[in-house]
């Protein structure tokens, strides 16, 4: 796909991954709309704040509705919004396993239902979801967060083949980690300078949504070569 004077969506937009997303895509040619529930810091002529849950479908539907005019097409959903809580299961608070999931999973779902619609009438689209590499090995102590992003990954496989004879495409990314405030909170191995850098990480962002229209980069890990 030529990126240049194309529609995109970012979930997430506020920081780390989906700020450094939102930026390249700016910098490609996109008329960018970012999504979150502060607002991104992003000043540029092409850049639309949107602010929203995308976790409550009346609110994100609400925010949408410039993207869901007719005026408007939409190209390309870069699903990122996410968070995750970690502990025992018992000490797992019902709160925060509600909100993984609203986050995490019903936001992905909603974000495809409210748009793809448009790409399916256009014949044209690429929505990639950014999962985790906790969606290909479960890990100790994320059984919740786990869950989603393994539910991100079914999705992903599932619409494929459902919106692929419209020309759509759907592509999913497990990044391993990335340096974003996601571990600030969280026990980690990596120092932040030997993990990814959001700046790396969105290549692989772009490559996959430059892919000729022939053929489809369908799922993407992503790890350091910094790790000791």
């Amino acid at each position: 796909m030529n990126l240049e004077h194309k529609t995109a969506l970012v979930t997430g937009a506020s920081s780390g991954i989906g700020l450094a997303i939102a930026k390249a895509l700016l910098d490609k040619g996109c008329y960018v709309y970012g999504i979150s529930r502060r607002g991104a810091s992003i000043q540029h002529q092409h850049y639309t704040d949107l602010r929203a849950d995308i976790g409550d479908y009346t609110q994100l539907e609400q925010a949408l509705q410039p993207l869901l005019s007719s005026a408007t097409n939409t190209d390309i959903l870069i699903n990122n919004a996410g968070l995750g809580y970690f502990g025992k299961i018992d000490d797992m608070k019902l709160e925060q396993w509600h909100e993984m999931f609203n986050t995490n999973v019903h936001g992905v779902f909603y974000c495809i239902k409210l748009l793809a619609p448009i790409m399916k009438k256009n014949r044209l689209g690429h929505i990639i979801n950014i999962s985790s590499i906790a969606g290909l090995q479960a890990v100790v102590e994320g059984s919740g967060y786990s869950a989603t992003k393994y539910a991100v990954r079914a999705i992903s496989q599932a619409i494929f083949r459902e919106l692929r004879p419209f020309n759509v495409k759907v592509s999913t990314i497990f990044p391993g980690s990335v340096n974003t405030a996601f571990f600030d909170n969280i026990d980690h191995k990596l120092s932040y300078e030997d993990m990814i850098q959001p700046e790396e990480f969105v290549k692989s962002v772009i490559h996959m949504l430059e892919s000729d229209d022939a053929y489809l980069p369908f799922e993407l890990e992503v790890r350091t070569m910094r790790a000791k």
